[in-house]
């Protein structure tokens, strides 16, 4: 049986034959020797055809296809021109890298395909020998096709689907959960520092966000008086606790402080309240972003859940291939493996623990809610994934659904179908997508409308500009008109006469 081997290479596609195939399959070892020397090597393979691709572009969307697994149109005309037409007397068998490849190959043009024995050593050494085995073709022009398409090829993979990216909502929970921890332990800090000097106004604002802007506002708690009682009121929203801040500024306890020490608690306190506001601005964003990337997850369970559900599985496409069950233990890994090792009981809940159904539920119920809302998470984030126009309709119904679970639990009333639901969704989904795409189309035609009235504005101020350039000089000054060469007689100029005022 012949055997030929397909390479796909950065400059386009190659087949090779083998010379006596079943005597090299019985010499592996010989064959991992021969491949380094090239001598050797062009003993065994010869080249049978070579298409280059033509554009860049080209390259791209072939080796894109191959690398899903998808024989492109290219390859398979290049096979079918190449290799020949197999028949009982006239059996081979194409040697591929690929086993994905080599299944489509199989499926797509009726041919044996193999990827295992000596195909991987005869491909690693064309591979190695490639260059030298095409004629007109040198290491260099080889290293600028694989550098080229590897940078093409890379920059496709990490700008696929820009405006959808979880990427950003990764990051963004990361440093949100980052922020939170030291924003509390600067909190912690500030708090302590600034009691050394009025100890009294920790009872009287708790929260740390108003105590760093208090300790800002305040300094030094000797200058605190009447007049302060303004700004004071504008930071904590409360008149009572703006004048007891007062109060207490006149007979507190704490001990005097030096205007170096007060300086640098007002610095850190700035930082403090800067950090927070941004921790406001980043929940914000991460908003924003769930709103784009995943709207029924986060009308489901929520930004911060929804994110980590996501930044855990490594993104939304991962989220979405993983099973309900597995998506309600997920981050509860270790709990999961001791339980297994101990042979106790598995844990019931990981992230989804802080979603506010698993505390709203009784203790018994705990485990059935969090299976119930980890199979809603599943379909809501497989939605959200393969979705064209993603909207928040399924999110809503779930979430609604998970609600009705919770009163089956508590008063027993049955909650309505799924299938209902789901069919409901799907309508209302249709119609908000139909007005759209509707009001989509009207501002095209009112931005196409505007852009042919600016252009026709244009084109008028142009003409204008025209007539006014063909009938003035440089100077800005009318041309005058030469009667000899219009062929007119000139006409003599009649001189005034200069007129004397009378006294």
């Amino acid at each position: 049986m012949a055997l030929y081997v397909l390479y796909e290479h950065a400059a386009g596609y190659a087949v090779f034959s083998v010379k006596e195939f079943e005597e090299i399959s019985m010499l592996l070892p010989q064959v991992e020797q021969s491949v380094t020397d090239l001598s050797r090597f062009n003993s065994i393979v010869k080249l049978v055809g070579f298409s280059p691709f033509k554009t860049a572009v080209a390259a791209l969307e072939n080796v894109n296809a191959i690398s899903e697994g998808i024989v492109p149109d290219d390859l398979s005309v290049f096979l079918d021109s190449v290799l020949p037409k197999a028949s009982k007397s006239n059996k081979f068998t194409l040697g591929v890298a690929d086993a994905k490849l080599g299944a489509a190959l199989a499926e797509a043009l009726k041919i044996q395909c193999s990827h295992i024995g000596a195909v991987p050593e005869i491909i690693r050494g064309i591979r190695h020998h490639f260059p030298k085995l095409v004629k007109g073709f040198s290491d260099k022009s080889a290293g600028v096709a694989q550098l080229g398409l590897g940078h093409s090829y890379s920059r496709c993979k990490v700008k696929f689907n820009v405006h959808r990216s979880d990427n950003m909502i990764i990051q963004s929970i990361a440093l949100l959960d980052q922020l939170d921890k030291d924003i509390n332990t600067f909190s912690m800090r500030i708090r302590e520092w600034y009691s050394y000097h009025f100890p009294e106004l920790v009872k009287i604002v708790p929260d740390n966000y108003l105590f760093a802007k208090v300790a800002h506002f305040v300094k030094d708690r000797k200058s605190l008086s009447q007049e302060s009682l303004e700004g004071l009121e504008e930071i904590v929203m409360d008149s009572e606790k703006a004048q007891a801040i007062i109060d207490a500024s006149k007979m507190s306890m704490g001990m005097d402080i030096s205007v170096i020490d007060l300086l640098n608690i007002e610095m850190f306190a700035k930082r403090v309240v800067n950090l927070s506001e941004y921790r406001h601005q980043l929940s914000e964003y991460l908003h924003s972003k769930m709103t784009n990337v995943a709207p029924n997850l986060q009308s489901l369970i929520g930004d911060q859940v929804g994110a980590r559900l996501i930044s855990k599985a490594g993104s939304l496409t991962n989220l979405a291939k993983y099973p309900a069950s597995t998506v309600q233990i997920l981050g509860a890994e270790k709990a999961l493996f001791r339980a297994l090792k101990t042979k106790s009981n598995t844990p019931k809940y990981g992230l989804l623990f802080n979603s506010s159904f698993i505390g709203r539920a009784n203790a018994k119920n705990k485990g059935r809610i969090s299976r119930f809302l980890a199979n809603k998470c599943s379909i809501a984030s497989r939605i959200d994934c393969f979705t064209e126009a993603p909207n928040s309709v399924f999110g809503e119904a779930l979430k609604q659904q998970v609600e009705d679970r919770l009163k089956f639990y508590e008063s027993g009333e049955a909650p309505r179908k799924n299938e209902e639901v789901m069919k409901e969704a799907i309508e209302v989904s249709a119609q908000l997508n139909a007005s759209q795409m509707s009001a989509k189309k009207k501002k095209k035609k009112k931005d196409k409308k505007r852009k042919l009235e600016a252009e026709e504005e244009d084109a008028n101020g142009n003409a204008a500009d025209e007539t006014l350039n063909d009938t003035a000089n440089g100077n800005g000054t009318l041309v005058e008109e030469d009667p000899e060469a219009t062929g007119e007689p000139k006409k003599k100029k009649k001189k005034k006469k200069s007129k004397v005022a009378e006294e």
